[in-house]
């Protein structure tokens, strides 16, 4: 077997290295695109300063360590929700910006699921706080 041919081949498929380095650049791309959505996505920048909020409220309310982690992943869930919508929107206006039934629905559905991240959020606050203050 070819070790220099299989190297290369490896290189090719990883632009972004191998090992630490790989992690490396994957975490610079990944503050890339959080900079990206902050910089670009009005959306982005509303839900982050919401979180920003809840999050000391969220150390307030939880009575135990996996109510703090309901109450803080809903929050990370909902950001990470909106940064793929608006991933979704970027490619679909780099593709065109002219009205398409595809393109809208590829919209709607990201705006969909925007939505529904708000849900499940606001029903784990709501039990959250049902239990510690209402039961």
């Amino acid at each position: 077997m070819n070790t220099d041919k299989n190297k290369s081949t490896d290189t090719i498929n990883k632009p972004n290295g191998m090992g630490l380095s790989r992690i490396l650049k994957a975490t610079r791309c990944s503050m890339l695109g959080i900079q990206a959505a902050y910089k670009h996505e009005s959306a982005f920048r509303q839900e982050l300063c919401l979180c920003l909020l809840l999050l000391p409220v969220s150390l307030f309310i939880a009575n135990s360590g996996m109510q703090l982690a309901l109450l803080i992943g809903s929050l990370i869930l909902l950001l990470l929700v909106e940064v793929i919508n608006s991933a979704i929107e970027a490619v679909v206006d780099r593709i065109g910006l002219e009205h398409h039934e595809l393109s809208g629905r590829a919209k709607d559905l990201g705006s969909a699921a925007v939505f529904l991240a708000i849900v499940i959020g606001m029903v784990i606050w709501a039990g959250v706080i049902f239990d510690n203050y209402f039961s």
